[in-house]
């Protein structure tokens, strides 16, 4: 026996989250259905909301606007951007409280074993943004992982022949270590401990 053809869609559905195969995706849609009318609605009612999601026109962050809160806080340090793959790592970092500056996401890191390549990350808005703006400082702190290190040396070479100064997060993560999973004293130990990039590395 089956399950009805609306519960076997939902079942489906779910799939495509990681890590969630046919038994998890099942019992989350039986879960939903021991939910009050109302309550399921609710749920469903706060998962359109993220149709008014977007990324911020300038760093990449999702917002419900065109450009994020973080790029429209005039109070914030404009001569430093903070490179990392995702919103979370951002997220992390910023939830930390210890760093003032601007952010940009890339939405990734390059992988030439799943065929991400420079084109298929948000960089050439994030050369832009160097190139046009007053910016003295980028802070690579893009994982402690195999990709995460070519997107920054990738992102350090492209910078060689400019006068801004190119850092990387080090003392506090440990190679491999993913950045949205780091406790608030291990990141701010890795921004306090970063250092200018090495060309000769």
């Amino acid at each position: 026996m089956n399950y009805p053809k609306s519960i076997q869609q939902a079942i489906e559905a779910l799939r495509i989250f990681p890590g969630v195969g046919a038994k998890s995706a099942e019992r989350y849609v039986l879960a939903l259905l021991d939910l009050s009318d109302s309550k399921r609605e609710q749920f469903i009612a706060d998962l359109h909301g993220l149709n008014h999601v977007r990324q911020c026109k300038v760093c990449g962050n999702y917002c419900e606007g065109e450009i994020c809160e973080i790029c429209k806080d005039e109070n914030r340090d404009g001569s430093t951007i903070c490179v990392v793959a995702s919103a979370k790592d951002l997220l992390a970092i910023e939830n930390a409280g210890f760093f003032n500056g601007r952010y940009h996401v890339l939405n990734g890191v390059l992988s030439s074993s799943k065929g991400i390549y420079p084109q298929d990350l948000n960089l050439d808005a994030l050369f832009e943004r160097i190139h046009q703006g007053n910016i003295q400082e980028v802070v690579l702190a893009t994982p402690l992982t195999m990709d995460g290190e070519m997107t920054a040396m990738y992102i350090d070479r492209k910078l060689n022949d400019s006068k801004i100064l190119v850092t990387r997060i080090a003392r506090g993560l440990p190679m491999g270590g993913q950045i949205d999973y780091a406790d608030m004293t291990t990141l701010k130990q890795a921004f306090s401990g970063r250092k200018k990039v090495d060309h000769d590395e």
